[in-house]
């Protein structure tokens, strides 16, 4: 296995290098997201969460949580697949698969100085805005605007094949 697969934490080996990362003076910028097709949109906003300083770590949605989100036919890639790839991009220093619809549990386990997330929000209707915000941290908007999406580009290939 690639040496990036070793990015790939459980929440309890996440935790224990959180803190390591912190006893060396690091932060801890938390992303999430489905990541199923991976496209230019994704690197943009993860590249945009490493600018902000700090360890980044990406949460990334489980199949089942992806299916409630997306629909039946979601996701298109398991959830291992999913998170080597995200884990094997330069800005990202740590990756781990959540079940939960969103990521309040592992705000409350992780206790993130900053919560990044993509354009498609604003600070004020990020969902888990007040979790990050109980415990100290902040949220900011990365990336690029919203011209990108796996739902769209998979409703492109469909088009394709049936053309």
């Amino acid at each position: 296995m690639a040496n990036y697969t070793q990015k790939i934490l459980s929440r309890e080996a996440l935790r224990k290098q959180a803190s390591e990362w912190r006893a060396a003076g690091e932060r801890i910028v938390l992303t999430n997201g489905c990541f199923d097709v991976l496209h230019v949109g994704h690197i943009r906003y993860l590249h945009g969460a490493k600018e902000l300083g700090g360890r980044v770590v990406v949460a990334v949605n489980s199949d089942a949580s992806v299916r409630t989100i997306k629909g039946a036919n979601r996701p298109v890639m398991p959830e291992q697949e999913r998170a080597e790839l995200i884990a094997a991009l330069a800005d990202v220093d740590a990756v781990v698969i959540f079940p939960e619809p969103d990521v309040r549990a592992l705000i409350r386990e992780l206790h993130p100085e900053i919560q990044a997330k993509g354009t498609d929000y604003t600070e004020d209707n990020v969902p888990e805005r007040d979790e990050v915000m109980a415990h100290g941290g902040r949220v900011a908007i990365v990336g690029d605007p919203k011209d990108h999406s796996t739902t769209e580009f998979l409703s492109k290939i469909g088009e394709t094949e049936h053309s």
